[in-house]
Parts: C-alpha cells; sequence; structure tokens
C-alpha cells in the first residue's frame, strides 16, 4: 500500500497540433494536466503568419482594401469594409443610403454564413454530426446568396471606395431570392435550436463546462458574441450609424459557459434575418457609388466595426493615394487569451471545447505579432 504522506504531484504535458482534427486551422496548444484536470495552458498563434500589414504599405489604396479581403475567407466582408470605411472618414466621403443599406445586408448574410459554420463546427466537436451537417446544408443557402449578391461565395467584393460594386447591386430578382432564403433560415434554424436545447445529452454535455465570468471577460478584453455570453450587453452595431435605421435586439446570456456562447450565436442569427428583411425591405433608391471625391495625404484614422466574432480594428494614413502605417487588429486575438484562463479547471476532455466555444479565427489572428521591448 503506497504512503499517502509521500504521495508526489505529477503535472504532465498534453500537446495538441499544431494540426488537430477538432480544429480547421493549425494552432498549438499545450496543457498542463494534473489527475485529468487542466491546471494551465498555453495557446500559440503565429503558425500562418504572412505579414499582411507590411505588403499592404506603400500599395494603392483601392488595391489595400482589396488585399484585406485575403485575411479570411469566412470574414472577408468585414475586412474590406472596414478597410473602405477608413478611406471614406479620412477623405470625407459621403456614401449613397442604398450603398449602405446593400452593405448591411452583406455584413449580415456573412454574420449568418459565420455563425453557421461555429454551430456546425461545435457539433462535429461535441461529437454530433448529424447536426454538423445539418446546419452546413443550412448555411448553403446564405453562400448562394453572397454567391448571387458579389459573384463569389467567398470575397466578393462589394464595398468600394464611395459605395459598392455595380455588380453587387440588388434588383427585384435578387430581393425575392434573399427574402426566400431568410424564410427558409428562419424555419431551419428555429427547428435546429428547438431540437439542439431540447436534448438532455447535449445539454449536459455544454452547460457549465469552461466559465469565463463576466469579470474576466472585462479584464481579458473579449469582446463581441464571447463577452456578451457572460452578459455584458456591448455591440457595436449600436453605435454604427450604418445601423441607425434598423431595429435589433442585443443578444446575451449570463453563464459565460459553451452553452451560452452557442445560444448566443444562435438567437443572433434570428437578428440578423430580421435587419437582413429591414433592408431588402426599405431599400432606397438612387445610386450605389460616389465618385465626387478626391484623393490627398491623410493622418492616421482609425475605424471599429462589430464583426461576427467582435471588435475588429483597422487604420492606416494616406499618402499620394497609398496606404502607410497599416494596422489590424481582430476580436481573436484576446478571445483566444480568455480560453486559455477558461481552461484551467476543465477536464481534459472539455479543453478543446473551451477552446472554440469562442469562435476562434486563426486566419485573422496570424497577422498579429508580439513586440518586446527592451
Amino acid at each position: 500500500m503506497s504512503d499517502n504522506n509521500n504521495k508526489k504531484i505529477i503535472e504532465t504535458e498534453v500537446p495538441m497540433g499544431m494540426v488537430h482534427s477538432a480544429a480547421i486551422e493549425p494552432y498549438r496548444v499545450r496543457l498542463f494536466v494534473e489527475d485529468e484536470i487542466v491546471r494551465d495552458a498555453e495557446i500559440t498563434v503565429g503558425i500562418n503568419h504572412r505579414g499582411i500589414e507590411r505588403i499592404m504599405e506603400g500599395l494603392p489604396v483601392e488595391k489595400a482594401n482589396s488585399l484585406t479581403e485575403k485575411i479570411c475567407g469566412i470574414c472577408s466582408n468585414s475586412h474590406i469594409w472596414n478597410s473602405v470605411l477608413v478611406a471614406e472618414k479620412a477623405l470625407g466621403i459621403e456614401i449613397p443610403e442604398r450603398a449602405s443599406y446593400i452593405r448591411i445586408v452583406v455584413e449580415e448574410l456573412e454574420r449568418l454564413h459565420s455563425h453557421l459554420l461555429y454551430l456546425a463546427h461545435g457539433s462535429e466537436v461535441l461529437g454530433h454530426e448529424t447536426f454538423a451537417m445539418r446546419l452546413f446544408y443550412i448555411r448553403e443557402t446564405v453562400m448562394e446568396l453572397l454567391g448571387m449578391i458579389g459573384g463569389n461565395r467567398v470575397q466578393y467584393g462589394a464595398p468600394i471606395i464611395g459605395g459598392i460594386r455595380p455588380r453587387c447591386d440588388l434588383n427585384e430578382m435578387r430581393i425575392k431570392k434573399i427574402k426566400e432564403g431568410m424564410d427558409f433560415l428562419e424555419e431551419k434554424v428555429a427547428a435546429f435550436a428547438d431540437r439542439f436545447t431540447s436534448d438532455p445529452m447535449i445539454m449536459a454535455r455544454i452547460t457549465g463546462v469552461a466559465v469565463l465570468s463576466k469579470k474576466d471577460a472585462i479584464r481579458l478584453a473579449t469582446s463581441g458574441p464571447t463577452l456578451r455570453a457572460t452578459g455584458v450587453d456591448i455591440d457595436l452595431r449600436r453605435d454604427m450609424e450604418s445601423y441607425d435605421p434598423f431595429e435589433f435586439d442585443i443578444i446575451t446570456q449570463k453563464d459565460g459557459d459553451v452553452k451560452s456562447n452557442l445560444l448566443v450565436r444562435v438567437f443572433e442569427i434570428f437578428e440578423s434575418i430580421k435587419i437582413i428583411r429591414q433592408a431588402i425591405g426599405n431599400l432606397p433608391p438612387g445610386k450605389i457609388t460616389n465618385r465626387s471625391w478626391g484623393m490627398q495625404d491623410t493622418p492616421i484614422v482609425k475605424s471599429y466595426i462589430e464583426v461576427p466574432r467582435g471588435k475588429l480594428y483597422h487604420s492606416y494614413k494616406l499618402e499620394e493615394g497609398r496606404t502607410r502605417n497599416v494596422i489590424v487588429r481582430t476580436p481573436s486575438i484576446t478571445n483566444i487569451g480568455a480560453m486559455e484562463h477558461a481552461c484551467i479547471g476543465a477536464h481534459i476532455t472539455d479543453a478543446q471545447l473551451a477552446i472554440v466555444q469562442c469562435d476562434p479565427c486563426f486566419t485573422c489572428t496570424d497577422r498579429a505579432i508580439k513586440i518586446i521591448r527592451l
């Protein structure tokens, strides 16, 4: 019989990645476990660092804006829209009201695309492949609508300085298809949500797992649905002028666990459908581009918008029509850090679920660099 007084605590490291079956993108996780409980965690990103800000340095602003779409395929419109907004703020450009409405339609379709992908991927991590496949089937409607508007299923290229591309204008046929798509999505997502939340095994698997408290969420600078899942009522769309014409609710949950993160995104899907219906139902007539502006040198201008994962920041200045001092900061960089904290205390089998609950976009984050001042 062993002597309990002489027992030693042995800390075991469990590495995951660079490629893992539960993650679409490459990253590295080190879990330090004791009796199968995670006592510490370390998440390393930057495996696919591409230096996009450096590539954008000195490019003509229109070309630089288009390059931002390549940061990520899931949130390509979010990046180009925010980059275009920087130029429009810097140059004092007012865009036509019709173009503003169509930008909102595309952005909310992309939010639907992102949230449905998140729910499908989350179902895979939970081991429920049937739910995952059903969600990919539902998401296909969104991808078809985005392809119809922009000509591509990803990287649609809708916003340009002064408005939107002519190919992205909405005629009666397109509006009809969008309406039909929203009806289909509302019905199918409602049925999925009812089935998902009434499954006792799934609810037991995600309730109380990987809890992030409101205090820690604020301290760790989380944003977007990850922050709202802890009960914090913050959504930048409420402060964005582009969203002033539309009514929608800010979705929050209070527990900060995996269940809360899933439910926030489920209910946000219905709010995005509501916004899209308002936009196409009240689409103003008129032009979709404002060409009456001139190029000039500007100071550094910043722009923040609410994207599917939280607060997205873009900034640069213009010199002779070219971008300088480009900075892009995505919400995942801080949300991933919060997931390191959320892992601690969880069972090792819940660790991957804890990490993916914030919907991390490693492609977006893999432009970040850490500067150490000596």
